[in-house]
């Protein structure tokens, strides 16, 4: 989902992903928010929140 939506490679997706994880990826709200959305419908559970 996240090569698909952010038009990255697989090495790029993986590096978002552990950023994801880790609670260090930022963003606008609305543009974390969306990736949240897309990220529960794929099945993932997740959640877009400020620091």
């Amino acid at each position: 989902m996240l090569r698909a939506e952010l038009g990255v490679g697989l090495t790029e997706a993986k590096a978002v992903a552990d950023q994801v994880l880790a609670g260090a990826y930022t963003g606008t709200l609305p543009e974390v928010e969306y990736l949240a959305r897309k990220l529960r419908a794929a099945g993932v559970d997740a959640v877009a929140a400020r620091p």
